[in-house]
């Protein structure tokens, strides 16, 4: 074997391993990334089925449903435009009220949310910026609806 055609051999190998390695880095990555979605992107179909992602918003008024065996909540999410229940075992965050902006990371089946964790905003004026945007969009739909009739 020439010294040339060694080193293409070199080279190639370590192009195909190079390849490799990228393609796992980038399929962990996907796989980890958590998007997130307002409750009315959820029901208009763009958020992914079977696949954890995280929905934001308010804690829905008079929504907070505690089930018989004492651990699992119910409650609703909303952006103000549409709303959506949430179902979650488990502890809630001491600052997790009605009315006050939640994040909830689980999995949608098409008609309940299900939440393998709850955070709850961190002071009383604080939201986060993709709730606050999925809000503020809710909010100028239902202007543009009440402007249009």
């Amino acid at each position: 074997m020439t010294p040339r055609r060694k080193r293409m051999l070199w080279v190639g190998g370590a192009l195909l391993t190079l390849a490799l390695v990228t393609f796992f880095v980038v399929n962990a990555f996907r796989e980890n990334l958590v998007f997130f979605y307002s409750p009315t992107q959820i029901i208009a179909g763009e958020a992914p089925q079977g696949r954890a992602f995280r929905i934001g918003g308010m804690v829905a008024a008079n929504s907070l449903l505690r089930e018989s065996d004492g651990v699992t909540m119910q409650f609703a999410v909303t952006d103000t435009d549409k709303t959506i229940t949430v179902k979650y075992k488990g502890l809630l965050p001491d600052l997790f009220k009605e009315g006050k902006g939640v994040v909830a990371q689980g999995s949608w089946d098409g008609a309940v949310f299900t939440a393998t964790e709850v955070l709850a905003k961190h002071d009383e004026n604080y939201m986060p910026p993709e709730a606050q945007e999925a809000v503020n969009k809710a909010h100028q739909r239902a202007a543009e609806k009440k402007a249009a009739q």
